[in-house]
């Protein structure tokens, strides 16, 4: 089965996102990558801040899932930090996954943090493609996790 999924992730992690989506694949789970580079626009100039926060909002609505790729940077980046809090105001399924060797190493992003993501670490390539798929209820071990909290509708 493909999932649509949007992977948010600091532009200089890049190799990253494919070596994820690669693990991702060689697990079994097809998934369509609908993140976006702000660099490359279609007609070869840089968009504007207006263009880029409608194209992202568009692919996060496209996306069943949002997976945020989470280095020593990552909480420093206004575009990430944009796309994490459209991805919670469109009530999309979050999951953080910290990039290879960085779990005790880096900061959270304040809306990760905030809003109480399941974070991941790099080898839990299984683990995510089970929460892609099923969402968070296939978790077995919340445990597992560093940020894991129930969510009240009010």
């Amino acid at each position: 089965m493909s999932n649509n999924i949007f992977i948010s992730h600091y532009y200089k992690d890049d190799d990253k996102v494919q070596k994820l989506k690669a693990k991702l694949k060689k697990s079994g789970y097809e998934v369509r990558n609908f993140s976006v580079d702000s660099t490359k626009h279609k007609d070869g100039r840089t968009p504007t801040k207006q263009v880029i926060e409608r194209y992202l909002r568009i692919r996060i609505t496209l996306a069943k899932t949002f997976i945020c790729v989470i280095g020593d940077k990552t909480h420093t980046r206004p575009w990430v930090d944009f796309e994490i809090k459209e991805a919670i105001r469109q009530g999309k399924q979050i999951i953080g996954i910290y990039n290879h060797g960085d779990k005790d190493k880096v900061i959270i992003p304040d809306a990760l943090r905030r809003h109480g993501v399941d974070i991941l670490g790099w080898n839990s390539t299984d683990k995510l493609g089970e929460i892609i798929e099923n969402g968070n209820e296939s978790i077995s071990n919340p445990d597992e996790f560093n940020y894991s909290i129930q969510r009240v509708k009010c």
